[in-house]
């Protein structure tokens, strides 16, 4: 089988700084090494939109579109269509047009939508069309989890969300060929709402960027300072990396201050939150906005920690430090679906006071902690390059067809 893929996703995959565009990118280079791909993507803002000339290096042709629907009218539409949420921000009838012009004027052989949002612009398609559907993360089980642990109007929006997400997520994959999810964790979740089996809803992992996040690349140092470093690396608006930091900074750093006086906690990430900013005027805490390059903070840290208390699939945040080659003490929900041993090549902490004691135990024992970057290294080299996550790629677009397509 010949013929072209067509690939939608949420966000312009450059540059890959953020989870969902480190994976969409990667995706992306694959799929582009498969066969011409046509791109169609949102822009969040005029960072976004000055990517165009990158994307068009990779893409056969592209529709890169402002997305400037607000959440208050994406939430009245959505409550009024009974539709998700999420799914009516991300809505435009440009996309749609360009969706079906592409399918009508392309040979399309292949239709892979990146994340749920982006699945309402897949229309029905010919039999010789295959749909993968990359759903990423259970998204609509995030929501549930937040309907469950709040109170208020905001609570009954997330439990909403979380059912009416389902429904979509279900009716999708009863459409799709294949979908995929980050972890095989999220990806059995997902099997057992939906009723499909492991023929249908599959894992395809996210890698590490190994060359890149390597301890031994050249990048820009940090001024390490005086005491102990602890850093936490992700998306600053993003929820769970926001009541992440915050648990960590009112909890558990005052634990470790109190062994450490010094020690401090680095928040490095884009777009901090208010409810981050103001964690800055805690002792020993800074705050660092977006930085040129992560890799000088994570080199300089004693620990990497990842506290999330809520967390979906694979962290890139952990695979990133861990290439690095650092300690890394991560949450349950941190840590899972990720193939490494705790204690061996990570330490997973459940709250706050065995987040202190772990951190406090690698700061007592520097030749533990260098060991167990060491061995975090070692195991990212074995099992997280993307050439190797997403090797069955081809298999999963063009089923036994595959052979003809794959570059």
């Amino acid at each position: 089988m010949t013929g072209d893929i067509l690939f939608l996703c949420h966000r312009i995959p450059f540059p890959p700084d953020r989870g969902d565009k480190i994976r969409s990118y990667h995706l992306l280079k694959r799929l582009a090494a498969i066969a011409p791909v046509h791109v169609g993507c949102f822009g969040d803002d005029d960072r976004d939109m000055g990517y165009a000339g990158e994307l068009a290096q990779v893409a056969a042709s592209q529709c890169l579109l402002r997305r400037d629907r607000s959440k208050v009218v994406a939430g009245l539409t959505g409550l009024a269509k009974r539709q998700s949420l999420l799914v009516s921000l991300f809505d435009h009838p440009g996309l749609h047009q360009w969706v079906a012009q592409t399918l009508a004027q392309r040979p399309v052989r292949a239709v892979v939508a990146y994340s749920a949002q982006m699945a309402h612009f897949v229309p029905t398609l010919a039999s010789n069309v295959r749909f993968l559907m990359d759903f990423v993360d259970f998204d609509s089980a995030k929501y549930a989890a937040y309907g469950a642990e709040g109170s208020g109007p905001m609570a009954w929006i997330n439990r909403r969300e979380g059912r009416v997400l389902l429904d979509f997520e279900r009716a999708i994959a009863q459409r799709a060929d294949a979908c995929t999810f980050v972890s095989e964790a999220e990806a059995a979740l997902f099997r057992a709402a939906c009723g499909l089996g492991a023929d249908r809803i599959v894992a395809l992992e996210n890698g590490v960027a190994l060359d890149y996040f390597n301890p031994a690349a050249a990048f820009p140092a940090i001024d390490h300072g005086t005491g102990p470093l602890l850093v936490f690396t992700g998306q600053m608006d993003y929820r769970p990396n926001v009541e992440a930091v915050e648990s960590f900074a009112r909890q558990t750093l005052p634990a470790i201050q109190t062994v450490h006086p010094h020690a401090r906690f680095a928040i490095v990430g884009r777009n901090p939150a208010k409810a981050v900013e103001a964690l800055a005027d805690l002792p020993g805490v800074i705050v660092t906005g977006g930085v040129p390059d992560v890799r000088g903070w994570l080199a300089a840290a004693d620990v990497v920690v990842a506290p999330l208390r809520i967390a979906r699939g694979i962290q890139n945040k952990v695979l990133e430090a861990m290439a690095m080659a650092r300690p890394v003490v991560a949450s349950p929900q941190a840590a899972e679906g990720i193939d490494a041993t705790d204690g061996a090549e990570f330490l997973v902490a459940a709250n706050p006071a065995e987040e202190a004691a772990k951190v406090i135990a690698l700061l007592a024992d520097p030749a533990r902690a260098a060991r167990l970057g060491v061995a975090a290294r070692e195991r990212m080299e074995a099992r997280y390059r993307w050439s190797a996550t997403l090797a069955g790629l081809p298999d999963l677009l063009f089923g036994c067809d595959a052979g003809s397509q794959a570059a």
